[in-house]
């Protein structure tokens, strides 16, 4: 092999190890970039749920005087979780966090405080949330995160 095939076989073998490097950088850039997308949603469900009455998340109703005090972080939750239901149908989450935040959207929508807002804020919302709307109404999906037949359940028990 002369020094200059033994040049350009160096010369391949860097290329190709370079390109590798590349795609790696960007697969990990896209993974950083949804998981800081996905973070924002976070962000702003704890904001909003830190302006709600404690004894809302933790399942009590409200009086009707803190319902109307409140009635504005509900409205914000209700929309944020709207555009959840909107991006999460179009498959920009990942399926185990969407599933996670459907779960949490139907625990929360199941809650008597959030539904004495909803039943308060429904027939002013002109459609506007009819995503939201459709997700609660719906049974809720097979979790994914969970084995669906007897053969998947037993390999998950070890058996």
């Amino acid at each position: 092999m002369t020094t200059f095939e033994l040049v350009q076989e160096i010369s391949n073998i860097a290329t190709a190890i370079g390109v590798a490097v590349a795609a790696w950088q960007l697969a990990h850039a896209k993974q950083q970039s949804q998981s800081a997308f996905e973070d924002s949603f976070t962000e702003q469900y704890r904001r909003i749920l830190g302006q709600m009455p404690l004894d809302a998340l933790l399942g009590a109703p409200l009086s009707e005087d803190e319902l109307k005090q409140s009635l504005r972080a509900f409205y914000e939750y209700f929309d944020l979780s709207n555009e959840q239901v909107f991006i999460g149908r179009r498959g920009r989450f990942r399926a185990e966090r969407w599933a996670n935040w459907q779960e949490g959207i139907r625990r929360n929508m199941a809650r008597p405080a959030f539904r004495q807002a909803w039943a308060k804020l429904l027939p002013t919302l002109d459609g506007s949330f009819d995503g939201l709307r459709e997700l609660i109404q719906e049974p809720p999906p097979d979790d994914p995160r969970q084995p669906r037949t007897a053969t998947e359940q037993g390999r998950a028990a070890g058996v």
